[in-house]
């Protein structure tokens, strides 16, 4: 082969490499561009979806396939709702009747706690734990459900959930009514200082959290009065609405008070409070099962008769109390 020959050749070969090379760059050029894209449209996308939840505007719309799932709302199922939420009752004052009352936890400033109300009074340790737990569980709709109401319903900050789409059961006069203050007034005068044994043991985190539990689980009791009387006016509506006209609050007490009922509730918070109360030994269940002469005296967490009690004179007539105030205002907006 000539010289000249294989400069050609030599020439030809240098011509398909580059030509190669160039292809090769623009493919993977291609690739990277197309791979910018994907990922642009995948950040797009992403913060899309963080907006959506981030934004209190979009969480204000209910989302079309949230729904409902509590069957509790339903009115067949109101007694069987009652009976279970007596259930947290008892149990959440068992648990606080372990400590003492620690006065300190209810007293602005007795113990440091970096929150204050909007007219600059400071919290006490108690406030405090109830506020920020409804600032956490009101972000996830806990307070638009009917049966719950918030302590400090004008603090309460945006949803990170979509609303839920309840059954229209209560007449819209029910929203305006919530008896929490005076709730947690009966709790901290009267309930503690009947459950709790004088004095200060330091277990300050410990008794507000479960005075927490105990004032939320009140509270929906009581104000599951709203659903109870709503059960008694379709039950008898021309007896209720001839009362309601006349806005004839003593008769309806009346007509809506059933004492046998309420007897049997208090009976059964006693048998449940001693049940629940009691610690389980099985040796010394047999021991006394064996020994027919001994008496053995029964040693409660918390006496049966004092929450018994505490249905009778506070639950039950705060709850027939917003029974009243709903059964005034059932038919505003009829």
């Amino acid at each position: 082969m000539s010289l000249s020959q294989l400069q050609l050749q030599q020439q030809w070969q240098q011509h398909c490499r580059s030509s190669s090379s160039r292809v090769q760059q623009q493919q993977s050029t291609r690739r990277w561009q197309a791979n910018c894209v994907h990922r642009a449209t995948k950040r797009q996308v992403s913060c899309k979806a963080v907006a959506n939840v981030q934004s209190p505007a979009a969480a204000t719309a209910p989302t079309p396939g949230a729904r409902d799932m509590s069957a509790s709302l339903t009115l067949p199922n109101i007694r069987s709702s009652l009976i279970r939420q007596e259930d947290s009752i008892i149990f959440t004052l068992i648990e606080r009747a372990q400590f003492a009352q620690n006065p300190l936890v209810y007293q602005p400033g007795g113990v440091e706690v970096p929150a204050y109300s909007k007219d600059g009074k400071q919290y006490s340790l108690m406030e405090y734990i109830l506020r920020e737990t409804e600032q956490l569980h009101g972000k996830v709709r806990r307070y638009t459900s009917p049966d719950e109401h918030a302590f400090y319903p004008e603090e309460l900050p945006a949803m990170v959930l979509p609303p839920l789409e309840y059954p229209s059961i209560l007449a819209p006069a029910a929203d305006a009514i919530n008896i929490n203050s005076q709730i947690m007034s009966i709790y901290l005068n009267s309930l503690l200082p009947a459950i709790a044994a004088l004095g200060d043991d330091g277990n300050y985190g410990s008794a507000a959290t479960l005075d927490v539990l105990a004032l939320q689980a009140l509270s929906k009791r009581i104000h599951y009065g709203k659903f109870v009387a709503e059960a008694k006016f379709r039950a008898k509506p021309e007896e209720y609405t001839a009362l309601i006209k006349n806005q004839d609050a003593a008769a309806l007490m009346d007509l809506l008070t059933d004492r046998k009922v309420e007897l049997a509730v208090v009976e059964r918070v006693r048998l449940k409070a001693a049940t629940f109360g009691q610690d389980v030994n099985p040796a010394a269940q047999q021991q006394q099962q064996q020994d027919h002469q001994q008496q053995h005296e029964q040693v409660y967490k918390i006496e049966p008769d004092v929450l018994a009690k505490m249905y009778d004179d506070v639950v039950m007539p705060l709850t027939k109390d917003v029974q009243v105030a709903y059964l005034l205002r059932r038919l505003d907006h009829e």
